[in-house]
């Protein structure tokens, strides 16, 4: 997914990486290059409790923020299709590299929160 701020002018990219159980993203600069990785848990259910997709350095595994799905309560969870989402990230991080993790945010909520189809089935990592 290529994010632009203002229209036209591309600030960075999303880029899923292939895994066959684990939701992965790389998060890109203007220039195509990996700064950072963002990885999901294998199923993207929010059974009472968050749902993180951790933000990790570019080759490191130690996670330096989150984006989060919070748990809303079951009556929201079930009886609406609203979300709520948090994204923490370091504070000196390139305003750039902050606008494309709020495009990521909105991608992950569409690919694994969001009703699809007639069926109201949500879309996993398997589909």
């Amino acid at each position: 997914m290529e994010v632009q701020a203002p229209p036209g002018t591309t600030v960075g990219f999303v880029k899923q990486d292939w895994h066959p159980f684990l939701p992965k993203f790389s998060i890109q600069g203007a220039d195509g290059q990996t700064l950072l990785r963002l990885e999901g848990p294998c199923f993207a259910c929010n059974c009472c409790g968050d749902v993180n997709f951790e933000l990790k350095g570019k080759d490191s595994d130690q996670s330096i923020g989150r984006i989060s799905k919070q748990w809303s309560g079951l009556l929201k969870e079930v009886f609406t299709d609203t979300d709520n989402f948090g994204i923490q990230f370091p504070m000196d991080l390139d305003v750039k590299i902050k606008a494309v993790l709020m495009g990521a945010c909105f991608l992950i909520d569409f690919m694994f929160f969001e009703k699809v189809g007639e069926a109201n089935q949500r879309s996993s990592v398997f589909s």
